[in-house]
């Protein structure tokens, strides 16, 4: 075993070959979408093993058909021993690079994790060339970044605060030695917050801009958007649904941490600003407000004060964790999984503003509960 495994650049495989394939996948979720400038789109999510924990890597994949037809995983980010890849995302920056980030960890989670990263210059090419494996900072970052008028480059990068790393390794299926346990645990002291790393210089350099800590975060999951006062709101992921909190100050400092009104059962959700300059949410309103299902997209015109329509994306039970990304001609594509152990599915949804605001699909392009993969393994 190395010194500190979670610290070692893991293995990324392009072409990947049968062990990641659909039948060497008992599990998978936790998807996240990217359209490039000439129009592929990617995908990626993770798997491995029976559930989360120390076996987990991640795929994806790719579409040239406007994700009519998908691609077997097309890269793998495979870390070695008992370390785990896991919480992708998929970004394409505004100079046209495709990133693929994703989080590493020792076990399930050990007190530190770590956002590490992996670009291409063309992800159009029949095969593109991704850069060597880059650690950016402690935490974990599933949501993408937001890049402000200004010109700076915010990323939610979650310490992870109210997970225990101890309960954490020893609920794994590993024979953890104590000088193991104790060697693999980390403190990463304050950053264990909600916090906004930012880089002015196009990711060459990232540093720790502010941090926050709403009340009852649960695994944060936490994203940021800038109103057009310039504000930055951000979002939380807590035991009550969505919490918020407000800076003025480039995300420095931050005041307003509380409850959001916003309704949503303890599970991911997706905003973003459209376009159009109005806002995208993708959140669950199940009937009993406990419920994993009921994925709805709405819109705000007002930023985000109010929200109308209500375009049901899928009503089944286990339906989870969207991602989202917007084409130039106003198109939506929202990824999503369900049933991670039973259907294994990851799906999608191709959507307009119209779709949301009517409350149904009324656009003639409108598809929903695309597949875009299945896991078969027993």
């Amino acid at each position: 075993m190395q010194p500190d495994p979670a610290m070692a650049p893991a293995k990324v495989t392009v072409n990947p070959g049968e062990e990641y394939a659909a039948v060497a996948r008992p599990w998978q979720g936790i998807p996240t979408i990217e359209r490039t400038r000439k129009g592929r789109l990617w995908a990626a999510w993770y798997a491995g093993g029976r559930g989360e924990g120390p076996s987990n890597w991640v795929i994806a994949a790719s579409s040239d058909d406007d994700g009519k037809t998908w691609s077997r995983p097309r890269v793998a980010v495979d870390p070695e021993w008992h370390v785990r890849a896991f919480d992708p995302c998929l970004w394409t920056d505004p100079t046209g690079r495709l990133w693929l980030f994703y989080a590493q960890a020792a076990g399930l989670w050990d007190g530190r994790g770590g956002v590490w990263a992996i670009s291409t210059g063309d992800p159009d090419a029949k095969q593109p060339k991704w850069s060597a494996p880059r650690r950016l900072a402690n935490g974990v970052m599933l949501n993408k970044p937001t890049v402000t008028r200004n010109g700076r480059w915010l990323f939610p990068i979650a310490g992870w605060r109210n997970i225990d790393p101890v309960s954490r390794l020893a609920r794994q299926k590993v024979d953890w030695s104590p000088h193991a346990m104790e060697s693999l645990i980390h403190d990463i002291g304050e950053e264990k917050d909600s916090n906004v790393f930012v880089s002015t210089d196009k990711l060459k350099t990232v540093r720790l801009a502010g941090r926050v800590q709403v009340p009852g975060a649960q695994h944060d999951e936490h994203m940021i958007v800038e109103r057009n006062n310039g504000e930055l709101w951000m979002l939380v992921r807590t035991r009550y649904g969505i919490g918020q909190a407000i800076s003025n100050d480039h995300g420095a400092t931050w005041g307003g941490k509380g409850e959001s009104d916003i309704p949503h059962v303890v599970s991911r959700f997706f905003i973003r600003r459209l376009r159009s300059g109005n806002l995208l949410l993708v959140k669950h309103a199940p009937p009993d407000g406990k419920t994993r299902s009921h994925l709805t997209a709405w819109i705000s015109q007002d930023d985000g004060k109010s929200w109308t329509g209500g375009l049901m994306v899928d009503d089944r039970v286990g339906v989870s964790y969207p991602d989202a990304v917007e084409s130039p001609d106003g198109r939506m594509y929202i990824i999503y999984d369900r049933e991670r152990s039973r259907a294994k599915e990851i799906l999608m949804a191709v959507i307009r503003e119209a779709d949301i605001t009517a409350g149904r699909t009324v656009s003639s392009d409108a598809r929903l509960r695309v597949l875009v993969d299945r896991a078969t393994g027993q």
